[in-house]
């Protein structure tokens, strides 16, 4: 008893200099402390990369370039509020462009997956020796900068050296690739030359994903291989189906680098209003309307939003 009572009556220890009153910090804090610290890289990137330039050209959306007296005074940027926007609704040849692409991709994009589609079926029924071999070479055309495909293009299209034109005057054949509707013929067989590898490499690996026994009780039930292309594979793969169009709605909204080049040959067919991203470069760099440039991106980017959101619930309509 005596030795109980002498041990109650032992005093706690003090606490350390300079630390008395402060708790340890629980270990979640601690933990999210340092996911904080983890992803610091990206936030800064993605705000110096996203966040401020979107901010900026808002900021740069609601102001206008006026010139004083009868035009031929200094220019100074004046707020003028929605004015840029209201300026852009009007605008028929940058609508006109979004409909000239969107008309363009509407007929590209399924041919350009399909074509994936096919591909990737065929690779997933052959050895997988075979299948790393083609799935390297069908992704050379999408690692090629676009730069140099479409201009290794331009020079196919081109009526002096190209080999198709040789050919095809032999044949007693002359066509101009620059010309009404072939100009698009010729930037869709660009676009999906450049997409059919990306996009067949995103199926495939869906395909590969899939369980082999629904392959082996289709062929319990006697169904050939194209009979189980069609009706097991083609069905279960219908998400990545979904995004890679998706992903193509956005790109083809986003046309820039082919008609750029393309247009140095073909001014007159591939104009400045082409597509709207050659509209809205033409508007900063070579009109110096800055302005307006930026009020047209934030209404493109808001039409690429819809245009996508639509195009997703439209394919899935029927899922749950």
């Amino acid at each position: 008893m005596s030795t109980a009572l002498r041990r109650s009556s032992v005093a706690p220890p003090a606490p350390a200099p300079g630390r008395a009153g402060k708790r340890p910090r629980p270990a979640r804090a601690r933990g999210a402390y340092k996911g904080l610290l983890f992803t610091l890289p990206f936030l800064v990137g993605f705000l110096a990369t996203y966040v401020i330039p979107i901010g900026y050209a808002v900021y740069q959306s609601l102001y206008q370039k006026k010139s004083s007296g009868l035009g031929f005074g200094p220019t100074r940027t004046v707020f003028t509020g929605l004015a840029n926007f209201t300026d852009t609704f009007s605008d028929t040849s940058f609508w006109s462009s979004i409909v000239r692409v969107v008309l363009l991709g509407a007929i590209q994009i399924p041919v350009m997956l399909g074509i994936s589609l096919l591909m990737a079926l065929l690779l997933d029924s052959v050895a997988a020796r075979a299948v790393r071999f083609f799935r390297s070479a069908l992704l050379i055309p999408y690692v090629i900068p676009t730069v140099v495909s479409t201009l290794i293009w331009l020079f196919l299209y081109s009526p002096t050296g190209s080999p198709i034109h040789d050919v095809l005057g032999r044949a007693g054949a002359d066509f101009d690739f620059f010309g009404g509707v072939a100009t698009y013929l010729a930037l869709g067989n660009v676009l999906t030359w450049q997409g059919i590898g990306f996009n067949m490499i995103l199926i495939s690996a869906a395909l590969q994903s899939l369980p082999r026994e629904m392959y082996e009780a289709a062929h319990l039930d006697g169904a050939g291989e194209w009979r189980i292309a069609w009706s097991v594979k083609v069905p279960n793969i219908t998400g990545i189906l979904v995004l890679t169009g998706m992903f193509s709605v956005i790109a083809r909204l986003q046309l820039f680098g082919e008609p750029l080049i393309l247009r140095q040959v073909a001014p007159e067919s591939i104009n400045t209003d082409f597509t709207p991203m050659l509209a809205i470069y033409y508007k900063a760099f070579q009109t110096g309307e800055y302005q307006y440039a930026a009020a047209q991106s934030l209404i493109l980017a808001l039409v690429t939003g819809v245009l996508a959101l639509a195009y997703f619930r439209f394919t899935n309509r029927g899922a749950k």
